[in-house]
Protein backbone atom coordinates (compact mmCIF):
# COMPACT_ATOMS: atom_id res chain seq x y z
CA UNK A 1 0.00 0.00 0.00
CA UNK A 2 1.54 3.25 -0.88
CA UNK A 3 1.38 6.53 0.96
CA UNK A 4 -1.54 8.24 -1.17
CA UNK A 5 -3.79 4.70 -1.02
CA UNK A 6 -3.25 5.35 2.93
CA UNK A 7 -4.20 8.42 3.41
CA UNK A 8 -7.49 8.17 0.89
CA UNK A 9 -8.21 5.52 3.77
CA UNK A 10 -7.19 7.94 6.47
CA UNK A 11 -9.85 10.57 4.81
CA UNK A 12 -12.41 8.04 4.25
CA UNK A 13 -12.34 7.14 7.85
CA UNK A 14 -12.42 10.27 9.47
CA UNK A 15 -15.08 12.67 6.84
CA UNK A 16 -12.44 14.48 5.69
CA UNK A 17 -9.40 15.48 4.33
CA UNK A 18 -6.39 14.54 5.82
CA UNK A 19 -4.92 17.48 7.96
CA UNK A 20 -1.20 18.13 6.79
CA UNK A 21 -2.15 15.65 4.44
CA UNK A 22 0.92 17.04 2.19
CA UNK A 23 3.66 17.12 4.20
CA UNK A 24 3.26 13.19 4.18
CA UNK A 25 3.13 12.94 0.70
CA UNK A 26 6.30 15.20 0.15
CA UNK A 27 7.79 15.01 3.70
CA UNK A 28 8.78 17.10 6.30
CA UNK A 29 10.97 20.38 4.72
CA UNK A 30 13.18 21.75 7.25
CA UNK A 31 13.41 24.96 5.32
CA UNK A 32 9.58 26.15 5.78
CA UNK A 33 9.81 27.88 9.36
CA UNK A 34 6.24 27.21 10.68
CA UNK A 35 6.76 23.71 10.51
CA UNK A 36 10.43 22.69 11.00
CA UNK A 37 11.40 25.37 14.21
CA UNK A 38 8.13 25.82 15.66
CA UNK A 39 8.48 26.10 19.20
CA UNK A 40 4.24 25.77 20.25
CA UNK A 41 5.34 23.26 23.22
CA UNK A 42 6.87 20.13 23.54
CA UNK A 43 5.15 17.46 24.91
CA UNK A 44 6.16 15.47 27.66
CA UNK A 45 6.08 11.43 28.91
CA UNK A 46 3.06 12.21 30.35
CA UNK A 47 1.59 14.42 27.04
CA UNK A 48 2.60 10.75 25.07
CA UNK A 49 0.74 8.52 27.61
CA UNK A 50 -1.91 10.70 27.17
CA UNK A 51 -2.15 10.50 23.75
CA UNK A 52 -1.68 6.80 23.71
CA UNK A 53 -4.93 6.48 25.66
CA UNK A 54 -6.56 8.39 23.21
CA UNK A 55 -5.37 6.43 20.29
CA UNK A 56 -5.98 3.21 22.04
CA UNK A 57 -9.64 4.05 22.63
CA UNK A 58 -9.99 4.81 19.02
CA UNK A 59 -8.41 1.48 18.29
CA UNK A 60 -8.40 -0.57 21.21
CA UNK A 61 -6.27 -4.10 21.08
CA UNK A 62 -8.29 -7.01 20.28
CA UNK A 63 -7.55 -10.39 18.55
CA UNK A 64 -4.94 -7.59 16.74
CA UNK A 65 -2.87 -5.33 18.25
CA UNK A 66 -4.22 -1.56 19.62
CA UNK A 67 -2.86 2.05 19.28
CA UNK A 68 -0.52 1.22 22.38
CA UNK A 69 1.36 -1.65 20.89
CA UNK A 70 1.98 0.26 17.93
CA UNK A 71 3.22 3.68 20.32
CA UNK A 72 1.01 5.56 18.21
CA UNK A 73 1.61 8.62 21.15
CA UNK A 74 5.11 8.89 19.96
CA UNK A 75 4.25 8.92 16.52
CA UNK A 76 1.59 11.81 17.02
CA UNK A 77 4.03 13.94 18.73
CA UNK A 78 6.52 13.69 15.97
CA UNK A 79 4.23 14.34 13.15
CA UNK A 80 2.79 17.68 14.77
CA UNK A 81 6.45 18.61 16.18
CA UNK A 82 7.95 18.08 13.03
CA UNK A 83 5.24 18.21 10.22
CA UNK A 84 2.17 20.44 11.11
CA UNK A 85 2.28 24.36 11.07
CA UNK A 86 2.99 26.06 14.07
CA UNK A 87 -1.12 27.04 13.79
CA UNK A 88 -1.96 23.26 13.79
CA UNK A 89 0.30 22.54 16.61
CA UNK A 90 -1.85 25.28 18.79
CA UNK A 91 -4.81 23.97 17.86
CA UNK A 92 -3.18 20.33 18.80
CA UNK A 93 -1.86 21.32 21.89
CA UNK A 94 -4.57 22.91 22.94
CA UNK A 95 -6.91 20.21 21.93
CA UNK A 96 -5.56 17.73 24.44
CA UNK A 97 -6.96 19.99 27.05
CA UNK A 98 -9.94 21.15 25.72
CA UNK A 99 -9.98 17.14 26.00
CA UNK A 100 -9.61 16.31 28.98
CA UNK A 101 -11.98 18.96 29.72
CA UNK A 102 -14.95 17.39 28.11
CA UNK A 103 -14.12 14.37 30.39
CA UNK A 104 -14.47 16.41 33.64
CA UNK A 105 -17.75 18.07 32.44
CA UNK A 106 -19.16 14.95 30.95
CA UNK A 107 -17.56 11.96 33.44
CA UNK A 108 -16.63 14.39 36.44
CA UNK A 109 -12.94 12.77 35.85
CA UNK A 110 -9.84 13.50 34.02
CA UNK A 111 -9.62 11.45 30.53
CA UNK A 112 -7.00 9.29 32.17
CA UNK A 113 -9.35 8.56 35.23
CA UNK A 114 -12.19 7.85 32.93
CA UNK A 115 -13.79 4.20 32.46
CA UNK A 116 -12.96 2.60 29.14
CA UNK A 117 -16.70 2.87 28.67
CA UNK A 118 -16.80 6.91 29.79
CA UNK A 119 -13.81 7.41 27.64
CA UNK A 120 -15.63 5.45 24.05
CA UNK A 121 -18.64 7.39 24.93
CA UNK A 122 -16.99 10.96 25.00
CA UNK A 123 -14.68 10.31 21.96
CA UNK A 124 -18.18 9.31 19.92
CA UNK A 125 -19.21 12.50 20.70
CA UNK A 126 -16.17 14.55 19.81
CA UNK A 127 -15.94 12.38 16.58
CA UNK A 128 -19.67 13.61 16.20
CA UNK A 129 -19.08 17.48 16.83
CA UNK A 130 -15.66 17.18 14.29
CA UNK A 131 -17.86 15.34 11.44
CA UNK A 132 -20.14 18.41 12.03
CA UNK A 133 -17.86 21.02 12.14
CA UNK A 134 -16.07 19.81 8.69
CA UNK A 135 -19.14 20.19 7.44
CA UNK A 136 -19.86 23.91 7.81
CA UNK A 137 -15.93 24.49 8.24
CA UNK A 138 -15.16 27.39 5.84
CA UNK A 139 -11.03 27.36 4.10
CA UNK A 140 -10.03 29.26 6.60
CA UNK A 141 -11.47 28.16 9.64
CA UNK A 142 -8.76 25.87 11.88
CA UNK A 143 -9.25 22.65 11.83
CA UNK A 144 -10.65 20.03 14.31
CA UNK A 145 -8.28 18.86 16.76
CA UNK A 146 -10.27 15.97 17.48
CA UNK A 147 -10.02 15.41 13.95
CA UNK A 148 -6.30 15.86 14.19
CA UNK A 149 -6.01 12.92 16.72
CA UNK A 150 -7.86 10.50 14.98
CA UNK A 151 -5.90 11.07 11.60
CA UNK A 152 -2.88 10.81 13.21
CA UNK A 153 -3.73 7.22 14.95
CA UNK A 154 -5.02 5.48 11.79
CA UNK A 155 -2.18 6.80 10.01
CA UNK A 156 0.59 5.85 12.90
CA UNK A 157 -1.20 2.60 13.57
CA UNK A 158 -1.55 1.26 10.11
CA UNK A 159 2.10 2.63 9.12
CA UNK A 160 3.59 0.87 11.83
CA UNK A 161 4.61 -2.95 12.28
CA UNK A 162 2.19 -4.03 14.33
CA UNK A 163 -0.12 -2.74 12.43
CA UNK A 164 0.72 -3.48 8.57
CA UNK A 165 1.77 -6.84 9.63
CA UNK A 166 -0.84 -8.19 12.24
CA UNK A 167 -4.22 -5.62 11.26
CA UNK A 168 -3.83 -5.77 7.39
CA UNK A 169 -2.52 -8.93 5.26
CA UNK A 170 0.91 -8.50 4.78
CA UNK A 171 3.47 -10.86 2.25
CA UNK A 172 7.04 -9.61 2.79
CA UNK A 173 8.16 -10.35 -0.50
CA UNK A 174 5.38 -10.99 -2.90
CA UNK A 175 6.10 -13.69 -5.10
CA UNK A 176 4.10 -12.20 -8.76
CA UNK A 177 1.68 -9.51 -9.39
CA UNK A 178 -1.65 -10.40 -9.39
CA UNK A 179 -4.23 -7.60 -10.57
CA UNK A 180 -7.30 -9.12 -9.23
CA UNK A 181 -7.71 -10.94 -6.18
CA UNK A 182 -10.97 -12.29 -4.58
CA UNK A 183 -11.94 -10.68 -1.91
CA UNK A 184 -14.51 -12.02 1.03
CA UNK A 185 -16.62 -10.00 3.69
CA UNK A 186 -14.47 -9.83 6.38
CA UNK A 187 -11.10 -10.42 5.01
CA UNK A 188 -8.06 -7.72 6.35
CA UNK A 189 -6.94 -5.19 3.83
CA UNK A 190 -3.95 -5.65 2.34
CA UNK A 191 -0.86 -3.85 3.56
CA UNK A 192 1.75 -4.38 0.56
Amino acid sequence: MDRRELLKMVALLTGGVVIGGEVFLSGCNSNDKTAATATTGTFSKDDIAYLDEVAETILPKTNTPGAKDAQVGAFMTVMVNDCYPESDQKIFHDGMKKLDEASNKLNNTGFIKATPEQRHALLVNLDKEAKDYQKSKKPDDPNHYFSMMKQLTLLGFFTSKPGATQALRYVAVPGKYEGCIPYKKGDKAWAT
